[in-house]
Parts: structure tokens; C-alpha cells; sequence
């Protein structure tokens, strides 16, 4: 009999940390590989925030906060959510993790029973299936096509939705498309929301100020009808370069929130003292670096896609967030080729190319692959020549 409980046996690793594991195992090995894999930006966090944990330090903050939340960072997420997105919360009504995730494992953990089903869009973030499966709940995918940007439609929405569905998971912009959803699509989405009164939404904003052209951010919790019935996820490691930080937060309904912090308060209890300090600095402080940074970033990503449409056998969307492009190659694999999935595309540029990348299907959508364009632009130059050299290598 195994140790291992069912419940972990319906869950598998995450790809995304497996594909950065393995290129760091190379590199360990003395082999030239270029990681195209992690979801986190290349910039290092502000002066100002490292600065406001080295006073924390200082000053002693170092003991157990609340479960859920320093009153200060409370505060100021408050004011945040005011200020950027003008949304009215209390401080009762947000939770903070250690990273974003545990915002949405708390949320889904605390809400989700046997049997409830969560509408997941795909391609998706690979934990969210992972999560409602953990959870004893039923992941309810849908697949979105590349014609529609790989946002799901208001009438794929209303197919899905039943009297089991507890929860819809939104992610604008998208891990891993970088596409996100215009006011006007929300809106659309919303009008099958308001029908629909036993759904509760999940907004996972984690990349809300890495926006790129006349893409103006919005979130769907500033639809007034939907307000009560959405927990809108978001945190300090994309914008302010914090991943390793681990601060995420919640805002939403008190008794959500009220749910997640008894579940909190059983698992890790409060995040670091040290890392909530910082990330009131973050954002408290000044946000200038922001657009300088989504410039560096856009830049990098026009040039990414500009290449890639380039080689023969890809063809890639110009997203308008977030920092990945999902490339499709489906015209370099199939039963005639000699690559027949994703995955052996991605394996084999990995062995043969030494470019480090994650398939498609680990998304939720085959025939596809996702590059993180976090990083410098010679890294990018270098991968992107060698990618179109295994590409050629197959034809």
C-alpha cells in the first residue's frame, strides 16, 4: 500500500518548474542552455522595497503577523485596488498569501466540494486544473481557439455553465498566451454571469501592469453586478519583480475570505513579516519603474514574434500582455513527421538546440508551445537563432 494519499495521487508536478528544473541540471552540467521556461521577470525588485525589508529588519519586525494580513499591507492593497481600479473593499474583505497561489488554493480549497465543478478556459495556468482537483472538485476545460486569441466566448461560456458549476477561472492577461480580455469582452462574458447567479468568479490579475500597446486593463469585478461575486487575485512578483518574495492577495467576498483564513491558519499561517513590509513599500511607493520596465518588455516581445513568424512551420499571435508568446507549431508534427506531439517538440529542442521551453498541452492546448521573453535580448537572439535552426533540421 502506497504512503502517498489519493488525493495527491490526483495531481501531477508542475511542468513549468520541471522544465526549469532540467535546464538548470544542464547548465549544472556545463551545457549552454538558455531557459525560456520561467514565468518571472529578469529585473531585479527596487531600492526602495528592498530597502523598506532591510527597516523592517531593523526594526524587529520579524515575529508572527496575522494570519491573512499585516494591517498596514491590508491598507494599502485597499487603497491600491481604489486608486488603480476604483474598487471600494475593507480590510476585512482581503486576504494575503504567501504568493499568489495560495490565494487561489485557499480560495478553492475553502469553496470547492466532491462534485462542484470549475470552468478552466485553455490554454490555461498549469495549476489551476491541479488545484480544483486537489480540492475533490471537477476541472471543466474548455478549449479556446487561436481565432479568438484564446479568450473563451460568451456563448462557449453559456454552454458550460450547469448547476454544478461553482467557480469560472478568468487569468487577463493569460499565462501562457499573454492575451487579454478588453473591457467590451468582460462586459460580454458578464451579461451570461448576471444570469447565472450560483457561478462565482476568480480573477487572477497577477499580470495587470505588464500591458502592451492601447490595451487598456480591466477587471471583471468592476462590472457592479458581478462585484459580490468574484475574488479578484493579484500580487507584487510580475510588476515588482518579487517572485521570490512570495506575497499575493485577495480581495472578494468576507466570507470567502473569512473561509480562506481558517484554512490559512491551518497550513502556513502568516507570510514572512519581512516580505509584507516590502510589499507595502511596493505598493505604497513609486510605480515610475513600471512603465520603463513594460517598455523593455514590449520591445522584446515584438521582436520574439516578429522572428518567429519568420521560420518556417511557426506561426505566433502578438499578445498584449503578460511576457510569453505561445507559438503554434502544429505544421512540424504528426503522424508523417518526425516529431508527433508538442512534448517531443519541446524534448528534443531541449537535447538538440539546448533551448528550454514549455509544450503546449502542459497549457491545456496541443500543438502549441510557450517562451518567456523574460529575459535579456542577446539570451533572446541567441534562443530564438537556434529554435529556427531545429526547426529547420525537421523539415
Amino acid at each position: 500500500m502506497s504512503i502517498v494519499s489519493n488525493s495527491l495521487k490526483r495531481i501531477k508536478p508542475s511542468p513549468t518548474i520541471a522544465v526549469s528544473q532540467k535546464a538548470r541540471e544542464l547548465k549544472a552540467a556545463g551545457k549552454d542552455v538558455i531557459g525560456l521556461g520561467a514565468g518571472e521577470p529578469d529585473f531585479d525588485t527596487p531600492e526602495n522595497i528592498k530597502k523598506a525589508a532591510i527597516e523592517a529588519i531593523n526594526k524587529g519586525e520579524t515575529k508572527y503577523t496575522a494570519v491573512d494580513g499585516t494591517p498596514a499591507l491590508k491598507k494599502a492593497i485597499v487603497d491600491k485596488f481604489k486608486r488603480e481600479n476604483n474598487l471600494d473593499y475593507s480590510t476585512e474583505q482581503i486576504s494575503v498569501g504567501t504568493g499568489g497561489k495560495q490565494i487561489i488554493f485557499n480560495a478553492i480549497l475553502a469553496t470547492v466540494n466532491p462534485g462542484d465543478e470549475v470552468i478552466i478556459p485553455a490554454p490555461y495556468w498549469v495549476s489551476y486544473p491541479d488545484i480544483v482537483l486537489l480540492a475533490g472538485g471537477t476541472p471543466k476545460i474548455v478549449k479556446c481557439s487561436e481565432k479568438n486569441n484564446f479568450k473563451i466566448t460568451p456563448d462557449e461560456l453559456k454552454k458550460n455553465i450547469n448547476k454544478k458549476t461553482k467557480w469560472i477561472i478568468i487569468n487577463s492577461p493569460s499565462n501562457p498566451t499573454g492575451s487579454g480580455y478588453t473591457r467590451k469582452e468582460l462586459e460580454a462574458l458578464g451579461e451570461v454571469l448576471k444570469k447565472n447567479k450560483n457561478v462565482f468568479i476568480l480573477s487572477d490579475d497577477i499580470y495587470e501592469h505588464l500591458t502592451y500597446d492601447d490595451f487598456e486593463f480591466f477587471t471583471i469585478a468592476q462590472i457592479k453586478e458581478l462585484k459580490d461575486r468574484t475574488l479578484t487575485m493579484n500580487g507584487v512578483s510580475k510588476s515588482y519583480a518579487m517572485t521570490g518574495w512570495r506575497i499575493g492577495y485577495g480581495a472578494g467576498p468576507k466570507d470567502i475570505i473569512k473561509a480562506m483564513a481558517k484554512l490559512q491558519s491551518q497550513s502556513t499561517t502568516n507570510p514572512s513579516s519581512i516580505s509584507q513590509a516590502a510589499a507595502v513599500e511596493a505598493l505604497n511607493g513609486t510605480q515610475d519603474f513600471i512603465k520603463t520596465r513594460s517598455e523593455t518588455f514590449k520591445e522584446r516581445r515584438d521582436f520574439v514574434v516578429k522572428y518567429l513568424n519568420n521560420i518556417k512551420g511557426l506561426s505566433c499571435l502578438k499578445p498584449n500582455g503578460a511576457f510569453y508568446v505561445f507559438p503554434n507549431c502544429q505544421k512540424l508534427l504528426g503522424t508523417k513527421a518526425k516529431l508527433k506531439t508538442d512534448k517531443d517538440f519541446v524534448e528534443k529542442l531541449l537535447e538538440e538546440a539546448l533551448v528550454a521551453v514549455v509544450q503546449g498541452s502542459a497549457f491545456g492546448l496541443d500543438g502549441y508551445f510557450r517562451i518567456s521573453y523574460a529575459t535579456s535580448m542577446d539570451n533572446l537572439k541567441k534562443a530564438l537563432e537556434r529554435i529556427k535552426s531545429f526547426c529547420e533540421s525537421l523539415s
